[in-house]
């Protein structure tokens, strides 16, 4: 099966996963959806993440988060930059999500990382998703 879009996958997997109330979820690894499940860790979006050795391509497990009330952490999961229009954008109109609730994951030449350590490491690049 050919998939055009890779991101857009990770992320619809997730989301359908939050609807369907899923304690985890499972996704083709690559090294961009392996940074992505990590910064989506390190932000508390999820609660853990695993690497499974399939011998092919591997597979990521994502463990979601849910509130004591049974909500999701993650309430939108928004894709950017797209196979037909990318979205790139410089240091200085770097993306601010939700008023800062919220994460932009940016591809930048020092690698995947958000919209804040992107701020720090003064680069700019192409906005893959927003989440909050």
């Amino acid at each position: 099966m050919s998939m055009t879009d890779p991101i857009a996958d990770f992320l619809t997997r997730i989301r359908n996963a939050i609807m369907a109330r899923h304690r985890y979820v499972d996704i083709p690894a690559s090294n961009m959806k392996k940074k992505m499940a990590q910064i989506l860790y390190e932000q508390r979006f999820i609660r853990n993440y695993i690497i499974i050795d399939d011998g092919k391509q591997g597979i990521i497990r994502i463990f979601l988060r849910y509130t004591p009330e049974g909500k999701s952490v993650i309430h939108e999961l928004k894709r950017v930059s797209k196979p037909g229009r990318r979205y790139y954008v410089d240091v200085d109109h770097l993306p601010r999500v939700k008023n800062n609730m919220g994460i932009a994951i940016l591809s930048t030449s020092k690698g995947v990382m958000t919209e804040r350590q992107a701020r720090k490491e003064r680069v700019g690049g192409e906005v893959l998703c927003y989440i909050w």
